[in-house]
């Protein structure tokens, strides 16, 4: 073998090494990520917190929707319940009809609450007896309260109406039957005896017209002898016990303006009441 020329050999290597200048590297993968500027930090920042009080916010109004969905789970169950329990007695669609006139009153209540400020809540329904919203707080005097008592049967009572023109208008007797049921159940809650929304109304003028009312209340169990009536009756001796004895100083000192507006409403609204018994269902 012959030897190699060491000239003819250093040639051969400055042509490698020039070969490698000349080719371009190979790739080496994505560039390093440039830091970012402090306007971008900023921004980023910002989005970040803004991203945080939103999952806050998120996290506060599931916990809302929650318990606005227990409240409610509360009314339609006790709902069903009454209308289950109706319809044993007077079949389903009568029930139906009567537990959703009861809802319509005690919506009233609700209007007229949330109208004044006063925290309450969600309707329960006692079958038997009719259904309830719990006030939180108690009105600052006695014509808020009367306001409050009022509001459900007005709105009931425009509800019975409502029932009764479409009954004479459609001819169906089933509808005549819920707004005459709808027609006496407001009139019965304006019976000036607490804890009845005539008893509460009353309250507006002077603690005399409770025993006033009391005597027409026991007046109206003899001639119409009613559990529900008796029950409301002991509630209200109760009541009227206690409010005697621990009268709440101002709270019956309104002005005369509003106990004649009071006055002038309850007394039209149970005369109107009366008046539709009378001319629809004479012999009732």
């Amino acid at each position: 073998m012959s030897g190699v020329d060491p000239r003819q050999r250093h040639v051969e290597n400055l042509q490698a090494v020039y070969r490698n200048l000349r080719t371009p590297p190979p790739p080496q993968g994505p560039p390093e990520p440039v830091p970012d500027a402090p306007h971008h930090k900023v921004r980023n920042t910002t989005i970040g917190g803004i991203g945080g009080a939103l999952a806050m916010l998120a996290s506060k109004l599931k916990f809302l929707g929650v318990l606005a969905g227990v409240l409610k789970l509360k009314t339609l169950v006790t709902m069903a319940l009454s209308i289950g329990l109706y319809a044993t007695q007077w079949g389903f669609p009568f029930a139906l009809g009567f537990v959703l006139l009861i809802f319509v009153h005690e919506l009233g209540h609700a209007i007229v609450l949330k109208h004044e400020g006063i925290p309450f809540g969600a309707p329960v329904f006692i079958p038997f007896v009719g259904a309830l919203v719990t006030m939180h707080r108690m009105p600052r005097d006695a014509a808020m309260e009367a306001r409050v008592a009022i509001g459900g049967p007005v709105l009931g009572s425009l509800g019975a109406w409502a029932v009764l023109a479409a009954g004479m208008l459609l001819h169906r007797p089933m509808l005549l039957g819920i707004a005459h049921a709808g027609v006496v159940l407001n009139l019965f809650n304006l019976l000036p005896v607490p804890p009845l929304d005539g008893g509460r109304i009353a309250g507006a003028f002077t603690r005399r017209y409770w025993i006033v009312g009391y005597a027409l209340g026991i007046a109206t169990l003899i001639v119409w002898p009613s559990p529900i009536l008796f029950l409301a009756l002991l509630l209200g001796a109760w009541t009227l016990v206690q409010r005697w004895r621990h009268p709440v100083p101002g709270y019956h000192d309104i002005p005369a303006g509003q106990r004649l507006a009071i006055g002038l409403g309850y007394a039209g609204l149970a005369a109107a009441l009366i008046v539709t018994l009378v001319q629809v269902w004479p012999a009732a």
